[in-house]
């Protein structure tokens, strides 16, 4: 892991001579105001746009999103990657957090990005629970707002597992939320996500989605079993699901290639 950091870090250092220098925005969120950066290519009039979503309880700087918005720009693409609330650099409180108020984030953030000049077009990627945040904003604009998404290991098994009281193997009673439950590496997660998750309409918004879809899930995710990304795929019309092996939930044996899926894809939706 020390090494695919350093290899990571060096790349971007040396590697963005096609974009503009990052820029460190801040808007305002569902819960208060947001961190993002802002990555445009250099010399480009217009472009297209990806926003990065990273999952629960992660943040916009974990190494799969700087090397995929460097990649995304090296061929062209604009892109913004955020903090949602309570997370990362953002304003709010982690206990607050829920999937609906991390949507209202992406919906802000896209509010933003499209009325910036030169944005042509706005798709979206999100990981683990950013894939279900991704795919619930994807179905609530269209295709004709969002043009192409990708997920990466959506965290359908929330709403499952939240259903029967249990949070990545915290148990409490789903009839009788408590205030929060701590978690076992000592995060605590609030009674509104707890209560809101069962009853999230995911696949029903997620399927209104017409537009071109990537997703990609491991047959060996420890986190989200693959049945999810396979659940995914049957409400799309116009999905592919790459199907990976002996690959962890975070990707972490090969993020290169991961990340090379996904520019791909959005460059040939896209450019």
């Amino acid at each position: 892991m020390k090494k695919l950091a350093l290899i990571l870090v060096v790349s971007l250092l040396t590697g963005c001579v096609h974009a503009q220098p990052k820029q460190k925005i801040t808007l305002q969120g569902d819960h208060g105001k947001l961190s993002a950066i802002l990555q445009i290519p250099k010399d480009k009039k217009t472009y297209p746009l990806v926003m990065i979503m990273h999952g629960f309880n992660g943040h916009k700087d974990m190494p799969l999103f700087p090397e995929l918005e460097h990649q995304l720009n090296e061929r062209g693409i604009a892109t913004i990657r955020f903090d949602f609330n309570g997370q990362g650099e953002s304003e709010g409180s982690f206990l607050d957090m829920t999937i609906p108020n991390e949507i209202e984030d992406a919906r802000k953030v896209y509010e933003y990005v499209r009325q910036l000049p030169g944005v042509e077009s706005v798709s979206a990627v999100g990981h683990s629970q950013g894939g279900v945040v991704a795919s619930m904003l994807a179905g609530q604009l269209g295709a004709d707002k969002i043009k192409s998404i990708a997920l990466l290991a959506p965290a359908g098994e929330l709403k499952d597992d939240t259903a029967k009281g249990d949070l990545f193997g915290t148990q409490y009673d789903p009839e009788n939320i408590p205030e929060y439950i701590t978690l076992h590496i000592g995060l605590k997660v609030g009674r509104a996500f707890l209560a809101t998750t069962p009853h999230l309409p995911i696949y029903e918004v997620a399927s209104q989605y017409t537009g071109p879809v990537l997703i990609v899930h491991s047959v060996d995710d420890e986190l989200v079993p693959y049945v999810y990304g396979e659940r995914f795929k049957q409400g799309y019309k116009n999905a592919h699901l790459e199907t990976l092996h002996a690959f962890d939930h975070s990707f972490t044996q090969d993020v290169p290639a991961v990340i090379n899926l996904v520019a791909t894809f959005f460059s040939e939706q896209l450019l």
